[in-house]
């Protein structure tokens, strides 16, 4: 019997954060201890005022605009401006269930070619082949902070060929890796010469450890989307509360976008955009530098005691990931290699395979927020003073793990 979903689907597998995390919690649930290094969820409590408007918003039942709430979609307006000196007015503005259903939106409407930078997060490529769009990887390097040069990128897109439309990927902090990009300018020179459009994902900018909120935007907003949401820096995942910025030239895509979410989700659930106005409109800075901070300590404790001749890593520059690489002769591919540590020591990562990379490269990512973040936020009070001690005291899991991973590999 022919198979009755589409070939494109029935090529797709299950999101792999998604179920390392629910693998991860079928082991613990069997009795093993597992440090869950494999799964990318902020640990920390949404602000207390933002969480009393969603209560306050409970009652409401209506539909809302597709658009999403009016009042929401001015205060990312200008929270956007703010931060990158550009306008991207209301009616650019599409509110979305997470960042990542803004992504899928664009991939379905648009008629072209993606370049995704490897590594790039799980979920492109494949949003990419349910929307018919070709993908091509860019290569990127340790030394190049695992991100493209201008040169690299106008290389690729040589190697493509005239083809009609391009949208480069970038995500900055990255999504495996940790780093951030500090060559936005020279990015964008190359796209704006080939005029191809970037789409700028920005759901870890507040995250950045040098508190600064950098955007490609900045040196090319007339061909930039951005999209982010609440699940990162404002520990908020599960609301699914995102948004989509588009430049204000490409206001005839926002209608096909609209149409889209008209016939897909809607509308976003109405407390939870009542309760976002709080998060775009009041200053919650003094959360988020204690956030980055603590993470920047746990990452920094990672990366000093897992670096070493065996195991090859950069330091944390944002979000809550590294990217490290095992030095080995052992196995096959980075597939086999995260089953070996899983089952060795309890370790559970995502294999470098995941986001691009060649299966034969000994490249995870390891996510280092396995700890209390209620608990460690609450016993934080000077952002300043996180010390090791702190680290060992509230994000025990992070560090045992990392003591085993380390031990590990040292028999490599």
């Amino acid at each position: 019997m022919s198979s009755k979903v589409k070939k494109k689907i029935l090529g797709l597998k299950e999101s792999s954060t998604l179920a390392i995390n629910e693998k991860s919690k079928e082991l613990i649930l069997k009795g093993k201890k597992i440090y869950q290094f494999g799964f990318g969820q902020s640990p920390f409590p949404v602000p207390e005022k933002i969480v009393k408007k969603l209560k306050e918003n409970a009652h409401r039942k209506e539909y809302l605009p597709i658009q999403g709430l009016p009042e929401l979609r001015k205060k990312i307006s200008n929270y956007l401006f703010e931060r990158t000196g550009n306008n991207y007015p209301i009616e650019n503005i599409l509110i979305t269930p997470g960042s990542k259903e803004a992504m899928l939106l664009i991939h379905i409407a648009f008629d072209g070619d993606i370049i995704i930078p490897a590594p790039g997060w799980v979920s492109y490529k494949p949003q990419a082949d349910i929307g018919s769009n070709k993908v091509h990887w860019l290569e990127t390097y340790r030394s190049n902070n695992w991100f493209p040069s201008g040169k690299d990128l106008e290389k690729k897109i040589k190697s493509i060929g005239k083809r009609k439309n391009l949208i480069l990927i970038l995500n900055s902090p990255n999504n495996p890796s940790g780093s951030v990009c500090d060559n936005f300018q020279e990015l964008a020179q190359v796209a704006k010469k080939y005029g191809i459009l970037i789409l700028s994902d920005e759901i870890y900018t507040d995250l950045t450890f040098t508190n600064e909120y950098n955007s490609i935007s900045k040196f090319y907003p007339e061909s930039t989307f951005i999209t982010g949401g609440l699940s990162k820096w404002c520990g908020a995942g599960g609301w699914r509360l995102g948004f989509l910025a588009v430049p204000k030239k490409l206001s005839e895509f926002m209608k096909s976008l609209k149409s889209l979410a008209s016939e897909s989700y809607s509308t976003v659930n109405t407390p939870t955009q009542y309760a976002s106005v709080e998060a775009y409109s009041s200053n919650h800075e003094i959360y988020k530098i204690k956030v980055r901070a603590i993470l920047k300590a746990v990452g920094n404790y990672v990366y000093s005691n897992l670096k070493s001749n065996k195991v090859l890593i950069n330091p944390p520059q944002g979000a809550f990931y590294l990217m490290p690489e095992f030095k080995n002769k052992k196995f096959k591919n980075s597939t086999q290699l995260c089953d070996a540590i899983l089952n060795d020591t309890g370790v559970a990562m995502l294999p470098g395979s995941d986001f691009g990379f060649n299966p034969k490269k000994m490249l995870t990512r390891l996510s280092y927020t396995d700890f209390d973040g209620i608990e460690f936020f609450k016993n934080t009070s000077d952002h300043k003073t996180i010390d090791v001690k702190m680290v060992k005291r509230y994000a025990p899991n992070v560090v045992e793990g990392t003591t085993k991973l380390s031990n590990w590999a040292k028999n490599l």
